[in-house]
């Protein structure tokens, strides 16, 4: 059985920054796709950011430039590197793992970010 367990969420100032791990066990080596979603309250979860075996990344639009994804294969892990961040990125951050493109996906937790001055 796979489990992801993200990390590094918190309360930040506007502009500053934060690294989000998701570490991936079990059953599971270097998953076709690892991602990012959020969700804001009242609204719909969304991509952010995604990231396949390769190194190939897509970003949602209002994120580009902020944030940055990461992996590392030999760890199974998965970063989000958030910069500048503004109130409109508070959100739960939830990590995403498809092990092979017809496997189902995973899904982390959650870890809580808040942007408040």
């Amino acid at each position: 059985q796979v489990q992801l367990v993200e990390s590094g969420g918190g309360l930040v100032h506007p502009g500053g920054s934060l690294r989000l791990p998701c570490a991936a066990s079990g059953s599971i080596f270097s998953p076709w796709m690892m991602a990012w979603f959020r969700q804001a309250p009242g609204k719909q979860r969304e991509s952010v950011a995604v990231i396949t075996r390769v190194g190939i990344t897509v970003y949602q639009d209002s994120v580009k430039g902020r944030f940055t994804i990461s992996r590392d294969n030999a760890k199974n892990t998965v970063y989000l590197q958030i910069n500048t961040l503004e109130p409109e990125d508070t959100a739960v951050y939830f990590c995403y793992v498809r092990a092979t493109p017809t496997s189902a996906a995973l899904w982390g937790q959650g870890t809580q970010v808040t942007v408040s001055s």
